[in-house]
């Protein structure tokens, strides 16, 4: 075990928003070290027109605001996703909002887009310009709009300059009304914006910012049939499968299980990996899916890739496991590699879609 391993359970004794603000605290300490590019090019990915130097990402919800992205890089993740960022500054919901499972090594939040909004973090990200490393904003609309859909025309705007790419975060259950944007003509209107979005911000910027969609694990097979359809029909490049689910499989803690909001981390490995299977079946071979859910140790990576996904993201299992499970993961997919005769990561992506998919209930 690492120091900064230690740390983090240490850590793990503060309330858990405080130790978030801690930690984060800790991070903008480090002086600035270039990303910790995995040396094994078996690692390497190719997706959404970017080379990733390993399928392991950090997901949305640490970093809402870009203060660290570099940080994390340098803890040996592919690539980091800031946000969820709205136009406009918002303190979120009512604390406490942010819960520990111990004991099933996961999280129940209902933090509600808390974020300081677009423009302080497209100063955080035009400081960084020049600095190395693939960083992606996820985007939300606030609580209060009266045009959630312009929110995201908004962010797409102005974000699609800066970003390597962009997540459109429509599946969030803490703020009300948003997962209805999966769905139907909601859904057909949001993207018909989006693309409205990124035809004027690609005249602007000279390229088309690759765009993903991040979709909730709690869908029907019909709707995430339908959902994939119309991402097809607009050009989205893929999805992010999953955000955090409001059903409550069995839990071992009892205490705040029953909290309302989203539950994050290992209980929701099984359906999400079930969902990214289902999804590559209804998809086919084009569309990047990033498995995200449950990801704690190279066990669940390799899971997530073999099931359909390209890459992979986490946030959670790095709460429980401490900041050298990047590293960790990175080393230990080299090591299946190796044994199972692999050339590299890309050759996994798949081989378990059919048993996957056979979990995904219909």
């Amino acid at each position: 075990m690492t120091i900064s391993d230690r740390a983090t359970q240490t850590l793990r004794l503060f309330e858990p928003e405080r130790a978030h603000r801690l930690a984060l605290r800790a991070a903008r300490l480090r002086r600035f070290k270039p990303p910790a590019v995995t040396a094994d090019p078996r690692l390497a990915v190719n997706a959404l027109g970017l080379d990733f130097p390993n399928p392991i990402g950090l997901a949305a919800g640490l970093d809402k605001n870009g203060e660290i992205p570099d940080a994390m890089l340098g803890m040996g993740f592919g690539f980091v996703e800031i946000g969820t960022l709205t136009p406009l500054p918002q303190e979120g919901n009512p604390r406490p909002r942010l819960f520990r499972l111990t004991a099933d090594k996961a999280l129940i939040n209902r933090l509600g887009f808390n974020n300081e909004g677009h423009e302080a973090a497209l100063d955080r990200l035009d400081r960084r310009a020049r600095r190395s490393g693939i960083v992606g904003v996820n985007i939300g609309a606030n609580r209060d709009s009266d045009d959630r859909l312009y929110d995201y025309y908004a962010g797409i705007r102005l974000f699609a300059p800066m970003a390597a790419y962009l997540t459109v975060n429509v599946s969030s259950p803490n703020t009300p009304g948003l997962r209805e944007l999966q769905k139907g003509d909601a859904l057909n209107a949001l993207l018909q914006r989006i693309e409205e979005a990124r035809s004027a911000a690609a005249k602007e910027c000279g390229w088309r910012t690759p765009l993903l969609l991040k979709v909730a694990p709690d869908l029907d097979d019909a709707g995430l049939a339908a959902l994939i359809e119309a991402a097809k029909q607009h050009g989205i490049d893929g999805l992010i499968i999953s955000n955090t689910t409001v059903t409550r499989p069995d839990l071992k803690s009892k205490r705040h299980a029953q909290e309302l909001g989203g539950l994050s981390g290992r209980p929701l490995f099984e359906l999400s990996t079930a969902m990214v299977a289902r999804a590559r079946q209804l998809a086919g071979p084009d569309l990047v899916l990033v498995g995200a859910g449950g990801v704690d140790g190279a066990g669940a990576a390799w899971s997530k890739i073999a099931a359909g996904a390209d890459l992979v993201q986490l946030y959670t299992g790095l709460i429980f496991e401490g900041p050298s499970l990047p590293k960790r993961i990175a080393i230990e997919l080299v090591r299946r590699l190796e044994e199972r005769n692999f050339k590299r990561i890309g050759d996994v992506r798949g081989i378990e879609t059919e048993r996957w998919a056979a979990a995904w209930p219909r």
